[in-house]
């Protein structure tokens, strides 16, 4: 589904990703995992078309999509969740979520919603409620639901558990589950490698913008170095 060769991407004089290659098949969950300044956050906006890389390629669904603009990726089933949710805070729940949907019909807005509220019980009932007042999971959850509004194949979520409490990073990551479970392909990164090697069907380690390692996350989970500098072991 996504396949990334090899690409560069610059901030200025620094070199903040540095000859990166991945790939995400449809039906999994991938994560990248890493200390903070890694490079992982700037490779999910280099996917997304908000940066662009000095080379290299990328691939979504059989196109090169590496000078595309970032709202015909999302025409093209391409969503990402961004760090800090970035959600509208003055807007309600409600039209966040239709903001989410800009490119398709009402009915098919209307449509979206409805799937939305069933996947998020506690949204629904915050649907009136102007979003910059919801609490840090409430708010997580409705930038994943503003995800889902265009309908993607990939969602790409960016530190989904940042600032939430234990038991609220436990429903996000349950709910990432159950959107894979439904046919959605995920690419996560993530500061909790725990979690994210818990619930991913495949890892890749980055140090100082570079893949240092890549394996199956049951594998990267046992893995000694992985242990040491990620999990606590």
């Amino acid at each position: 589904m996504l396949k990334v060769e090899n690409i560069n991407v610059y901030y200025g004089n620094i070199h903040a990703v540095k000859d990166v290659s991945f790939e995400v098949e449809q039906g999994e969950i991938v994560t990248l995992i890493g200390a903070n300044g890694a490079g992982k956050s700037t490779i999910l906006k280099t996917v997304s078309g908000l940066l662009r890389s000095t080379s290299g390629r990328i691939n979504f669904l059989g196109r090169d999509i590496g000078a595309v603009e970032a709202y015909k990726l999302t025409q093209w089933g391409l969503s990402h969740v961004p760090e800090g949710r970035r959600i509208f805070q003055q807007l309600t729940v409600e039209e966040n979520l239709e903001m989410g949907g800009y490119m398709r019909s009402k009915s098919e807005i209307r449509k979206a919603i409805e799937d939305v509220y069933e996947k998020f019980p506690r949204i629904m009932e915050r649907k009136r409620q102007i979003a910059g007042t919801l609490s840090g999971g409430e708010q997580q959850m409705l930038a994943i639901g503003r995800s889902l509004m265009s309908r993607p194949k990939l969602v790409m979520m960016d530190e989904p558990s940042m600032g939430l409490a234990p038991v609220l990073v436990q429903q996000i990551f349950d709910i990432i589950q159950e959107l894979n479970k439904a046919g959605v392909t995920i690419l996560l990164v993530e500061q909790n490698a725990l979690m994210a090697l818990s619930i991913a069907h495949r890892g890749y380690v980055l140090e100082t913008g570079k893949v240092v390692l890549s394996s199956n996350a049951s594998e990267l989970l046992n893995n000694d170095g992985v242990k040491k500098a990620y999990l606590g072991g």
